[in-house]
């Protein structure tokens, strides 16, 4: 059995490579399982749109595997279009959000045969071994497909309960070097004490799912208990990748890492006693450090190797934040940014800009407690994704008509698509500008226009607020 796995590349070049970590698992997966395979990486290995279509229209696959993020719905649609017009008998198999989230407008609106739900680490080994003895798929938890002209949902699959039974990733199956120096040319802010041309980084994935439910966030996972991996798990496969690669910089990418003090103190107290001395970067909850006491957890994990942690503020404004349905407020994340600096660790974060009370005044508020704290926000626009609780209210409150038109104009959430606000497009539009350059002037970064919303990475203020400040 013929199989073509491909990687899609969401953005065209320049943009940043960023290892599928997802895909690796999944791929790593049908290799154990014994399948043989072909990879198809758009992403590290880019081609023209004529040149892609040449290869799918000329080699021919018993099974074409795809899948990203939902607003990557129109690749999807392009490939799967190609390969079924030119051979039908393909069984093409889309994974990822975009198959979790709208799995039977994928299986309407383009040439896919299966949509894989949640987790696919065991679905997608049962589901090429029914494949590979024509066997009936009815069997298969997980899935949704077509059948005879119907679409058939059938149970999902339980989660792995503990992913530290999870294998690590086979990463030779991808041009890692590709993606290590892309990757390390575009870190975050500050860097580790590295010349950026010595960082060699490297994300990896410690935990699945979130315990929170954001309104604009769409979780693969959705449902499942959040899952964590102990710090021994995590060390031995960060240990693996600086013996076999050279990494010296980790970028752990969760929906969410930390979630208690206790957790993130064990893991620093776990990474101390490893001796291995790398630098990383992870996401937390906001509200997670608080007390005083927290300050000592922060040094440890800055002892360990810790860069910066991210934890998102999303906006100032309560009401908004009530609309997310976030579980803090500003005066959390205020003063866990207060005991990171104290413990010389960044805070990054970001902020959601749109929401349907969002007003000039809210804007300026959220921009104004980026500036009290020093942080220049990763900014962008409220983008309503299948499967949340927003995108439900876009579609009743009609902002949302046509939805295969919405997924298809979807994109980065820093590109405007819809405004559910009563600000006039182009108003909102120049208010999110104006706002996020008085930050850069204020931080001194002296971002372009073009650089505000797209800034590629988060950047380190120049100048820091005196104390008290805002």
């Amino acid at each position: 059995m013929k199989i073509l796995v491909i990687n899609i590349a969401l953005r065209p070049p320049p943009a940043r490579k960023w290892l599928p970590i997802g895909l690796a698992y999944v791929i790593s997966a049908v290799k154990r399982a014994g399948f043989e395979y072909d990879l198809l990486d758009l992403d590290a290995h880019t081609q023209s749109p004529e040149e892609t279509e040449r290869f799918l229209r000329t080699h021919q696959y018993d099974v074409v595997a795809m899948g990203c993020i939902v607003t990557g719905y129109k690749h999807v649609k392009w490939l799967s279009q190609i390969v079924k017009s030119s051979f039908p008998q393909t069984t093409i198999v889309v994974g990822n959000s975009v198959a979790s989230s709208i799995p039977e407008t994928v299986l309407t609106k383009t040439g896919a045969d299966i949509a894989v739900m949640g987790e696919g680490d065991e679905t997608i080994v049962e589901l090429l071994e029914c494949l590979r003895d024509s066997q009936d798929w009815n069997a298969v938890k997980g899935i949704c497909y077509r059948q005879n002209g119907a679409i058939k949902r059938n149970p999902l699959r339980p989660v792995i309960p503990n992913i530290d039974d999870i294998p690590i990733p086979d990463w030779d199956v991808f041009d890692v070097e590709t993606y290590i120096q892309n990757l390390s040319g575009a870190l975050n802010e500050p860097l580790p004490p590295l010349p950026r041309d010595q960082i060699r980084a490297f994300p990896i994935n410690t935990a699945r799912g979130c315990p929170y439910d954001c309104t604009f966030c769409y979780q693969v996972f959705r449902g499942s208990k959040y899952r964590w991996r102990s710090p021994a798990s995590i060390i031995q496969e960060m240990r693996h990748h600086h013996d076999r690669y050279g990494i010296n910089y980790f970028s752990f990418s969760d929906e969410l890492t930390f979630f208690s003090p206790k957790q993130a103190e064990a893991f620093a107290d776990a990474m101390l006693a490893s001796g291995l001395a790398v630098y990383w970067d992870a996401d937390c909850r906001s509200g997670l450090f608080t007390k005083d006491e927290h300050v000592e957890i922060a040094r440890k994990l800055k002892h360990a190797g810790a860069v910066a942690l991210s934890f998102s503020l999303e906006s100032a404004n309560p009401d908004i934040l009530e609309w997310m349905n976030k579980k803090v407020g500003v005066e959390a994340f205020s003063r866990q940014v207060e005991i990171l600096k104290r413990a010389e660790l960044t805070a990054l974060t970001s902020i959601v800009i749109g929401y349907p009370t969002e007003t000039a005044e809210t804007i300026k508020a959220t921009i104004d407690c980026c500036i009290g704290n020093g942080i220049y926000p990763s900014a962008g626009y409220l983008l309503p994704q299948p499967g949340t609780k927003m995108y439900e209210y876009a579609q009743q409150q009609g902002f949302i008509k046509d939805e295969e038109e919405y997924l298809l104009s979807m994109g980065d959430r820093q590109d405007f698509r819809l405004n559910m606000t009563k600000i006039p497009d182009d108003e909102l539009q120049a208010i999110t500008k104006r706002e996020l350059a008085r930050c850069s002037q204020e931080l001194d970064l002296g971002l372009k226009d073009g650089a505000l919303l797209k800034t590629g990475f988060y950047r380190a203020p120049k100048r820091k607020k005196e104390e008290g400040q805002a």
